[in-house]
């Protein structure tokens, strides 16, 4: 047997290890092309479910369904004037129900958005609206202190807390109550879509994120069991309210939402979706701005479900497909594998659009950075505890009470 000479053997060891590499590599490129596969399946199960529902909202719509329609109070908080601020308001004035009041609450006088409410009295002269003016912090949660202040003048039994940047239809509130007035029912709240304020990159992205991944989402978990509280509406009665200890029980959360949808099904009760679909303002104009958003909600979501959540990044394939090729580059069957996720995902968010009516629809070719940026969100959720709401940088621990249950 030839034996190589000695000044030989690193080359031969270099070799091995290079083909070491492309075996690590090539073993990779499978599994990113599983997770892609898996991220297709997904999204298209997703618009599967959503097409369900919408025809389950629709049927749940129908007059036949709605037997009574109590009084209900509306709780607005505020914080400035946003981007579209005066016609997502006006959406609620506008509402089609029989009898409610509108309870909107600012914690400094100076803030913009008491102009909007003001204008939106004097145009809606005969809606029972009514403006708390009120700085007193009750908790690190400066909404939910607002929603604290606010409550002296909620007169009705059924409340109804819906963000500033909430627009809904006009049959919105009997929806809700609709679904409040289910059997074994605690608390309701509703999917959303993305609404962008311009016609910016930033906005967009953030309007695909909502309607292309967080809708689906939603739907999936669901599907498996989950029943999460969503922040844009939250509605309960005042009774169910004080069982779980008031607002005053969520004044330290960040996650607000998620703690108070736990409380109620500690309770025994459930938590609904509403068969309505409103929209919400994505404000963001800047991409920096946009990034601290989607951070502030990853490092939430973070908070509540860390395994649960780190998982949820297979629902974004373009980026696997992406890692696929990074992995492959010179593969032709890399390059086709991505144009056959990318054309399925293109079609699953046009299916989505569809569904639910959206207009502009899925910017097609902005879907890869989309899927790559909601995957950096959800790694860099695991590098911090701090994120950045409303002037102020919050620390996100999570709630103790929802690994109890």
């Amino acid at each position: 047997m030839d034996i190589p000479p000695a000044d030989a053997l690193p080359l031969i060891d270099l070799a091995i290890f290079a083909h070491g590499l492309r075996g690590v590599a090539s073993g990779l490129a499978l599994v990113a092309v599983a997770l892609a596969a898996f991220g297709v399946l997904q999204g298209m199960l997703g618009l599967a479910l959503l097409a369900r529902f919408l025809r389950r909202a629709r049927r749940a719509r129908a007059p036949a369904h709605i037997k009574a329609c109590p009084p209900i109070t509306v709780l607005k908080p505020l914080h400035g004037d946003e981007p579209l601020l005066e016609a997502a308001l006006a959406s609620f004035f506008a509402q089609d129900y029989p009898a409610f009041q509108l309870v909107f609450g600012v914690q400094r006088p100076d803030d913009p958005a008491i102009a909007v409410v003001e204008r939106l009295r004097a145009r809606f002269p005969a809606c029972d609206a009514s403006l708390v003016i009120d700085g007193t912090q009750h908790g690190a949660n400066r909404k939910v202190s607002n929603l604290i202040n606010m409550m002296a003048n909620a007169r009705h039994d059924i409340l109804v807390v819906a963000d500033s940047d909430i627009h809904a239809a006009p049959d919105y509130l009997r929806a809700v109550q609709a679904s409040l007035a289910m059997p074994g029912t605690g608390m309701v709240t509703t999917l959303y879509t993305g609404l962008p304020a311009d016609h910016s990159l930033a906005a967009r992205l953030g309007a695909s994120q909502i309607n292309h991944a967080f809708i689906p989402g939603v739907l999936i978990g669901r599907a498996l069991g989950r029943e999460d509280g969503l922040g844009a509406t939250m509605a309960l009665t005042r009774a169910t309210l004080e069982r779980v200890g008031g607002f005053a029980a969520l004044a330290n959360h960040i996650a607000d939402d998620a703690v108070l949808a736990a409380k109620v099904r500690k309770l025994g009760y459930a938590v609904r979706l509403a068969p309505t679909i409103p929209a919400t303002t994505v404000a963001e104009h800047r991409f920096g701005d946009l990034c601290r958003r989607e951070l502030r909600w990853a490092r939430v979501n973070r908070s509540l479900a860390p395994l649960g959540y780190g998982a949820s990044v297979v629902q974004y394939p373009l980026a696997f497909a992406l890692v696929t090729l990074a992995l492959a580059p010179g593969a032709a069957a890399a390059w086709g594998w991505l144009a056959f996720c990318w054309l399925l995902r293109g079609a699953t968010a046009r299916g989505i659009d569809r569904a639910l009516a959206l207009a502009p629809r899925a910017p097609l070719a902005l879907l890869p950075l989309r899927d790559l940026l909601s995957v950096v969100a959800v790694m860099m959720s695991f590098a911090g505890d701090k994120v950045y709401w409303r002037g102020q940088v919050v620390v996100v621990e999570p709630p103790p009470l929802l690994p109890k249950l």
